[in-house]
């Protein structure tokens, strides 16, 4: 679904990626973790064309980026952020509902039900209210809901969980393992913490310096001698999957 093919992007003379590649099956999730500047924001703005690749090539659904309509890539892209940015002004179902009816085909609230529900909030009591009366934890399950409302096959997740207390990140690393359980989307996450990635995702990458030193399984990837992937084991616990 996902295909970056020997992919440099630089800025300011300095290489920020360099000789990236890494390929995402249908229905996988991949984390991409490491230190500030290590390159994992700008791999992931690659895959919906906010930004475009110097060298190599970035393939989403078989297609170039480059040869897609950035809107229409986009649109099948679901974006989830650290800070989720709803609109303050329109109800839990308008923020929700924002995409599709941009692109013309507006949910029904049936449809605005399920979404609710599928990301655990109430959907009798949730639609209707503003973003301001909702905790972090909820905004933050809104803010899923709206990624997932257009039906994207990818979706991307930068530090989607960061800014919330360690509770609510258990919670909620919790329902995207059962949403993802449900939907299969194909998944691309960014984080620092090498915790969160071996909670939820299938492999993990270890970007240092722009560079790709490791991908595996997360029980494989614990194992690794290679130095940079100890110095991030070390900085954080790893929660058991299982639980």
């Amino acid at each position: 679904m996902i295909l970056f093919e020997d992919v440099s992007v630089a800025r300011g003379g300095r290489g920020v990626l360099e000789h990236f590649s890494l390929s995402l099956d249908v229905g996988e999730t991949v984390a991409l973790v490491g230190a500030s500047g290590a390159g994992k924001t700008t791999a992931l703005r690659l895959v919906n064309r906010m930004l475009e690749p110097d060298a190599g090539s970035v393939r989403v659904d078989g297609r170039d980026t480059r040869e897609w309509d950035p809107i229409a890539l986009r649109r099948r892209c679901g974006y989830v952020l650290q800070e989720i940015a709803l609109f303050p002004h329109m109800t839990v179902a308008e923020n929700i509902g924002l995409v599709p009816r941009l692109d013309g085909r507006p949910l029904d609230d049936g449809r605005i039900a399920e979404l609710l529900d599928l990301v655990g909030l109430d959907s009798s009591g949730f639609g209707g209210r503003q973003p301001l009366e909702l905790s972090g934890g909820q905004r933050q399950r809104v803010g899923v809901a709206r990624a997932l409302a257009a039906d994207p096959p990818v979706l991307l997740m930068d530090e989607p969980f960061g800014a919330l207390d360690p509770v609510t990140r258990s919670e909620l690393h919790d329902e995207v393992r059962r949403i993802q359980s449900r939907v299969r989307k194909t998944i691309l996450l960014v984080t620092h913490d090498i915790g969160e990635a071996f909670a939820l995702a299938d492999r993990v990458g270890v970007l240092a310096e722009g560079r790709l030193v490791a991908c595996d399984a997360p029980a494989a990837l614990a194992r690794s001698s290679e130095p940079q992937v100890q110095r991030l084991l070390r900085t954080t616990s790893r929660p058991d999957r299982s639980t």
